[in-house]
């Protein structure tokens, strides 16, 4: 008896809607840290906010890539991971910004919006772990979303050792960190993809 396929749409329509709900939720998210990380004058919110708009990038070309095939599969991976180095990038250059003309960081404001994000991050990470052994442009949602979950961790504790200690530099140490998260994650998932192009030529 020959496989009518219904397995396959099945999975496909579970990865669209798991993408939906993790873009929407990214979006949301996206807005609130940028805006409050420039209002809270907050380099790792900032970076945080960035590393949201990265994911939300990297969800909408999975979704494109739902359904196809794998070269576009590969295609949509290989582009999420450019996309994550050019806004660590951009990243890296706000912290030396603020690292020489100064920055006065809002501590509760770090911890409370990052708290916020971090629910949205967790719930988002265990929708996405469900396709963590897809294929490339599901692993691509996986790794980045596990990064959004540690970069949040680590902005809740830059904003209580800025309380603590009195000074800015948790933020911007915080802040560089992230960015360096989010560079290596997508050097890894580009690698991934470049990688997979190459084992399949063979």
């Amino acid at each position: 008896m020959s496989d009518c396929g219904c397995h396959v749409e099945a999975n496909n329509k579970q990865e669209r809607k798991t993408l939906w709900i993790l873009l929407v939720i990214n979006a949301s998210l996206f807005v609130l840290e940028v805006i409050t990380g420039v209002l809270a004058e907050s380099t790792a919110l900032i970076a945080d906010s960035l590393d949201m708009l990265a994911d939300m990038i990297v969800y909408a070309l999975s979704l494109y890539a739902v359904g196809k095939s794998r070269q576009h599969k590969n295609r949509a991976a290989s582009l999420s991971g450019i996309f994550q180095i050019t806004l660590a990038v951009l990243v890296l250059v706000d912290v030396m910004q603020r690292f020489i003309t100064g920055s006065s960081p809002e501590s509760g404001w770090m911890m409370g919006i990052a708290g916020l994000a971090l629910l949205g991050n967790s719930f988002c990470l265990y929708l996405v772990s469900k396709h963590r052994q897809g294929e490339i442009h599901m692993r691509a949602s996986w790794i980045f979303t596990q990064n959004d979950v540690i970069a949040n961790v680590g902005v809740i504790i830059a904003g209580l050792l800025v309380a603590v200690l009195d000074s800015r530099f948790p933020d911007l140490i915080v802040g560089f960190m992230i960015s360096l998260l989010v560079l290596r994650g997508g050097v890894n998932i580009w690698r991934e993809a470049r990688l997979d192009v190459g084992n399949r030529g063979n």
